[in-house]
């Protein structure tokens, strides 16, 4: 079949390169509003051709929408406007606000709301990353809002990325979320800029950056125009983790004011746990 992958980034970019190698397109359409990533993607082979979203979705068996969030849900309702029995996946961060976009809409079930739980802080399509996605979660979210074809045909693209699925709810979801990846990325930014703040010699923090501050920093080198619209779109639940995440800090920060050592290692001890969880 035809793929047409809207937005050519990272997820866009990785996901094309990985369907056609798998066989589940043979051939994959791709439209970019920058004009370096339509070339860069041409140029690296993650699609075969480039195009306008109206040609792209007339000539595709498969829409993937892989824009930043805000963009997904203005294009959305477009999108659904010019289909017929072709099946439609966005693959944002964010779900409420995107089905919303289309709820009443007539054909809402040729659409299937998944988010792939994969990235990296890099962006664009020479960040695209071949067979990222193997033994990593996808959610499908509001299933029974798809047709039962449309459904199947995304599960069957993401079993060729090598993704075990999850099923929920939007807002579910979109809870989760701001917890597992949101925060962090939050948590990251903050400290990149804590450090720049503080420490005014770049070469100490090049010379003396171990990897743990490296891991911890990593997001912090995450594109803006991607994170900016998924936390401003998941404010309510981001700004309910970041008050416990505060909260957090603040008990840290009282052990090391009153010089309490128990209640140091109680806390410490207490956040060991998630090694239970995370392997």
């Amino acid at each position: 079949m035809t793929v047409g992958v809207i937005g050519l980034g990272l997820i866009g970019g990785s996901m094309a390169m990985v369907l056609k190698q798998q066989g589940f397109a043979q051939k994959i359409i791709g439209a970019d509003a920058r004009e370096t990533h339509q070339n860069e993607a041409l140029e690296l082979g993650l699609v075969d051709e480039i195009t306008d979203v109206f040609n792209l979705v007339q000539q595709s068996a498969v829409i993937v929408l892989a824009t930043p969030v805000d963009a997904i849900e203005q294009l959305l309702p477009q999108v659904m406007n010019t289909v017929n029995n072709q099946v439609v996946i966005d693959v944002g961060s964010i779900k409420q606000k995107v089905v919303a976009a289309i709820e009443n809409h007539p054909r809402r079930c040729r659409f299937v709301a998944t988010h792939p739980m994969w990235g990296t802080e890099y962006s664009g399509p020479r960040a695209a990353v071949r067979d990222a996605f193997a033994g990593k979660a996808v959610v499908f979210c509001d299933v029974a809002q798809s047709d039962a074809d449309a459904l199947q045909t995304a599960q069957q693209l993401y079993q060729c990325l090598g993704m075990k699925a999850v099923y929920m709810n939007s807002a579910d979801h979109d809870v989760h979320v701001a917890y597992v990846s949101h925060v962090s990325h939050i948590t990251s930014f903050a400290l990149a800029n804590t450090v720049l703040e503080k420490e005014r010699e770049e070469g100490a923090i090049f010379d003396l950056a171990s990897g743990g501050f490296e891991s911890t920093v990593r997001l912090a080198k995450s594109n803006a125009a991607t994170w900016v619209p998924i936390l401003m779109q998941n404010r309510e639940n981001v700004l309910d983790v970041l008050n416990e995440h505060i909260s957090q800090l603040r008990k840290f920060k009282a052990c090391l004011e009153k010089e309490d050592d128990d209640y140091l290692k109680e806390l410490i001890e207490g956040a060991n746990r998630i090694s239970s969880i995370i392997q």
